[in-house]
């Protein structure tokens, strides 16, 4: 499903029990200096992301300041997070000009330690390559070394590298829990693109040998992705982001299961089984 972008008004785009991905979570919140938003998701864990500006951050009883810090895009600087136990109070305080924040969420009943992920903190992967069109870096902010420590919240941002290209390739579900084949994993986007009036292109393939359907994503888009294989691509002289919500039903580590028709493909891109050990 496609919503396209709208001024939410730090209302959730993806709130709890939503109709296509019910164990995600998402919402937009943008304030300026002084401001402030407290939320509570009960039954979600979630992760506060500044995708610009700083914030601090106080969770029931502690603190993290200076929470983010880029400038005018996702692509100016590197992601900070803090993880929100389930169903805690959270509060953001804007201490930037103004501050865009991206609050990420997954289905979840025990409640956990509050902790902030900070730029060292990050798990960064890069794979691809030019000639096979999928040269993408990504940003894990609740990944591999946050295991333990989270429930079944994965948190990333995805950038391509380089201008247009493809992602999500070769095409994949995580829709159905069968270990060791493949885990039920819902799992929300919001796209950026560089320069902003750039665009791409999100598919949705039901099956193997069927025609899917196809989605116009722009700056802001949010795809909620149910069941199906997902690629998706920016157009040629754009660059590419978008942050990623990943919820399991059973468990956090993520095994996706690559579309018959194209699975050969993993041993064509370079890199692409270390990127897929990483969603842990």
């Amino acid at each position: 499903m496609h919503i396209a972008p709208y001024d939410n008004q730090n209302k959730p785009i993806v709130d709890v029990d939503d109709g296509t991905v019910p164990l995600n979570y998402f919402n937009i919140v943008k304030l300026t200096r002084g401001q402030s938003f407290t939320y509570q998701v009960p039954g979600y864990e979630t992760c506060i992301v500044p995708a610009t500006g700083s914030v601090d951050v106080n969770v029931e009883s502690m603190r993290f300041e200076n929470l983010g810090g880029r400038g005018v895009d996702v692509w100016d600087g590197e992601p900070e997070g803090v993880y929100v136990p389930t169903g805690a109070n959270a509060e953001m305080v804007c201490v930037s000009d103004k501050t865009e924040v991206f609050v990420a969420g997954a289905k979840y009943d025990e409640v956990l330690e509050p902790f902030d992920v900070r730029s060292d903190g990050l798990d960064l992967v890069q794979y691809g390559s030019d000639d096979t069109k999928t040269h993408r870096k990504i940003k894990h902010i609740l990944g591999q070394k946050q295991a333990g420590k989270v429930g079944r919240l994965l948190v990333s941002e995805l950038f391509t590298v380089g201008a247009g290209g493809w992602s999500g390739f070769p095409s994949h579900k995580h829709d159905t829990d069968r270990l060791p084949d493949e885990t039920r994993h819902d799992e929300t986007y919001n796209f950026r693109f560089r320069p902003n009036h750039g665009s791409g292109v999100q598919m949705l393939q039901r099956e193997d040998g069927k025609s899917g359907d196809a989605y116009h994503i722009v700056d802001g888009s949010t795809i909620c992705l149910d069941n199906g294989y997902h690629p998706c691509c920016a157009l040629p002289g754009y660059e590419m982001y978008y942050f990623t919500i990943l919820g399991g039903l059973s468990q956090r580590s993520l095994v996706q299961f690559f579309q018959p028709s194209h699975a050969y493909q993993i041993e064509t891109i370079p890199g692409i089984k270390d990127m897929i050990a990483k969603f842990k």
